[in-house]
């Protein structure tokens, strides 16, 4: 093992310890090793101007999003290694504020009736209905599924925190329907052929059902903006997205069409 692999396995080990997920741990692992094969031979003393080209040579490639994911990567490396450098160096993290993609009620009912078979029917339904994330889709338990208080619990989601979202009255028939169906070798909801169903599966699933690209994302979305235009509070929507911070879920009060129609010109 050489100099390098032994600097991106102790900042792995250095991760685990901080509890960083999976995915986090995946992206990092990756950023730090294509900053140091950048670098070389010149791993061994790295300079603020060296780490200013190498953030000079990503600006054409990639959007900010990925830039900024690149930027922590980096920053988190010199920090477990004590190196000091002007954060200057490094491009400004500003988030794109873009809106979200949301599918309209009437694409959504379209989309049940286009797919065919029952589980794949569920897991559109439950993704919009409940505001699932696709990871949460493919970890759910059956078990986690409360028909009788119309609930699902949803363990460990982003950020590793557990909490509880709406089942929906509607998709609980679909639900037993689905159940008595099934013989189950595993604890999940939804099992492919070599366990529970890939993150890809699903994005596959959601977008054959539709007339044009949908993601499950966009999914909840739509569940996040069609309850505000039904007039649920944010908060509320907050509490069941699972967003720590107000101001995310937020951004769906700019594509809500309620409020819209209610505000009339000053010239009318």
């Amino acid at each position: 093992m050489d100099k390098i692999d032994l600097l991106i396995e102790k900042a792995v080990s250095d991760m685990k310890l901080r509890n960083f997920s999976h995915k986090t741990i995946l992206n990092y692992k990756y950023n730090i090793k294509k900053f140091l094969s950048f670098l070389q031979d010149n791993y061994l003393k790295i300079e603020e101007s060296s780490v200013k080209r190498y953030f000079l040579s990503l600006s054409s490639k990639y959007d900010i999003n990925t830039i900024k994911q690149i930027r922590a990567s980096v920053i988190y490396f010199l920090k477990i290694n004590n190196i000091l450098l002007d954060l200057n160096v490094f491009p400004p993290s500003k988030r794109k504020k873009l809106l979200p993609k949301v599918v309209s009620r009437e694409e959504i009912r379209e989309m049940i009736k286009r797919t065919r078979s029952l589980k794949h029917k569920l897991i559109i339904i439950l993704i919009y209905s409940s505001g699932l994330r696709v990871s949460e889709i493919v970890n759910l338990n059956r078990k986690d599924v409360d028909v009788v208080n119309d609930k699902i619990l949803i363990r460990q989601g982003k950020g590793r925190k557990d909490r509880y979202t709406i089942l929906s009255s509607k998709a609980k028939k679909l639900l037993a329907e689905y159940l008595l169906s099934c013989n189950f070798k595993s604890d999940y909801l939804f099992e492919g052929r070599n366990g529970k169903y890939s993150v890809k599966s699903i994005q596959e699933i959601v977008n054959k059902s539709s007339a044009y690209h949908v993601t499950p994302h966009m999914l909840r979305h739509s569940f996040a903006t069609h309850l505000l235009e039904d007039g649920i509070s944010v908060r509320y929507i907050q509490k069941l997205l699972g967003h720590s911070k107000l101001e995310t879920t937020s951004i769906y009060t700019h594509v809500a069409s309620k409020d819209f129609l209610k505000v009339k010109s000053p010239f009318d």
